[in-house]
């Protein structure tokens, strides 16, 4: 697919890389020449300086011929021009990265008298899935599925779990919890497990399940699985805002710390219902005083990385707080997964995901569609929910039949609402959605889970 990314910041590249590794022929706009120069080489894009919203910049970037434009530059009024002006230039689907809150409360009217085919807000997004974790703090990353009758949820796993050295058939017999161990990282390894396969202390394990079962699993291996009650957020930003009504809407205290004066006035007039402080959420002193080591959770969404990072290890000394980390950068992705940060939120790639599942579900050449999909188990692998739209060869046969790819699983199956972990007998019909779990990357179609 020919594709147009208007914006080089930090989305508009993770979102170029990923898609010229799926082999789309992908142009990059942007005002900024020095922005277009440090583009890495790997990334094989065409690269123009120039204004977006132009319609010749728009013209020598091809738009009359190509399938998407993706506008995600910083400004929501000139992505919004950008996609008018390609819808009209070119007749592509168009979409648009907004995130100024007013904007978003009006998503549906704008969306559809402008006729863009998407609008996306990675800070909406952002606080959504931290408000996930804080309703299961126990879990690393939670990642919904079949609108949230299915959820994969991450795990580490401890010496008080007693699953060191049970394999995943020891674990399904002596559980009885209808769940599905999709994946295992351990150290620079990352595995999508047999039956054989032995679980470790100490390994990262993601579970396919719907969440009330769940739930009946991590109360057996003795996991804490109430929400959290009281949150300490540092940085006043729109995930901020966000996450505080998300939290305050289902009864979680919440206290943000913000050292700009004007913007701590703006909070509380949008934020009722929280407590906003005055001050430098980097003061160890503050955070003592403002109940750090009593906080169930701890969320640092400033927009440094590295403060991030260290506000969350002082917290893991002083507290038993549940740690959310907010990256925006990955040129220390390595070291920062080692530090054991808790649960690592990464906006752009919530982003990058939302507009890839566009994408694949555009590519789809029979009665197939990519519902949702997620990056997981550290970017190595995909999980996928496929909606079966017309009968093909992998649908009506036993699933024990069908020559499945290597490192692939049949994660579960949802039959009119219906959430069932697939065993060797079941099978795929028309009108259900499947989720799949694959190291392989780019799958776009239902078949594309066979081997060839």
């Amino acid at each position: 697919m020919k594709i147009i990314i208007i914006g080089c910041g930090k989305v508009g590249v993770a979102l170029a890389g990923q898609l010229t590794q799926e082999e789309h022929d992908v142009v990059l706009i942007d005002v900024s020449a020095a922005r277009i120069q440090s583009i890495a080489e790997e990334i094989d894009a065409i690269k123009l300086v120039g204004n977006g919203a132009s319609i010749a910049i728009q013209t020598e970037a091809g738009v009359e011929k190509a399938d998407i434009m993706i506008a995600v530059t910083g400004s929501d009024e000139l992505n919004l021009l950008c996609c008018v002006i390609a819808k009209k230039a070119g007749d592509c689907h168009t979409i648009a990265r907004v995130r100024n809150p007013i904007y978003y409360e009006e998503i549906e009217f704008i969306r559809e008298k402008l006729g863009i085919s998407m609008i996306l807000n990675p800070e909406y997004a952002a606080a959504n899935e931290i408000s996930r974790i804080l309703r299961f703090p126990s879990a690393i990353k939670i990642d919904p599925f079949a609108k949230g009758r299915a959820e994969l949820v991450k795990f580490k796993v401890l010496p008080e779990f007693k699953l060191d050295g049970l394999s995943v058939m020891d674990i399904d017999s002596k559980y009885h919890c209808d769940v599905l161990i999709s994946g295992v990282e351990r150290e620079d390894e990352v595995v999508i497990p047999d039956g054989k396969y032995i679980i470790r202390n100490g390994d990262i394990v993601s579970i396919m399940a719907a969440p009330r079962n769940s739930m009946e699993f991590f109360k057996k291996i003795g996991v804490q699985t109430n929400p959290v009650t009281s949150t300490m957020i540092i940085g006043g930003s729109k995930i901020a805002v966000y996450l505080a009504r998300q939290l305050s809407s289902m009864h979680i205290r919440v206290k943000i710390i913000e050292r700009d004066k004007k913007r701590c006035d703006e909070l509380s007039e949008l934020l009722p219902e929280t407590l906003i402080i005055n001050g430098d959420g980097s003061n160890r002193d503050l955070l003592r005083e403002e109940g750090l080591d009593q906080a169930e959770a701890f969320v640092t969404l400033t927009s440094m990385d590295e403060e991030n990072v260290f506000l969350a290890l002082f917290a893991k000394e002083i507290s038993k707080a549940k740690l959310v980390t907010k990256i925006n950068r990955i040129a220390f992705d390595e070291i920062v997964n080692r530090m054991d940060l808790g649960s690592l939120i990464h906006p752009k790639f919530i982003t990058a995901d939302s507009i890839l599942q566009h994408v694949r579900a555009m590519q789809n050449t029979i009665g197939s569609n990519v519902e949702t999909l997620y990056h997981i188990l550290d970017g190595k692998a995909e999980a996928l929910e496929f909606l079966i739209r017309e009968d093909s060869e992998v649908t009506n046969i036993p699933l024990m039949k069908i020559r499945l790819k290597d490192n692939l699983l049949i994660g579960c199956i949802n039959r009119g609402g219906v959430i069932r972990i697939p065993r060797g007998q079941d099978h795929i019909q028309k009108g259900d959605t499947v989720i799949v779990v694959t190291s392989h990357k780019g799958l776009s179609d239902i078949r594309d889970i066979l081997k060839k």
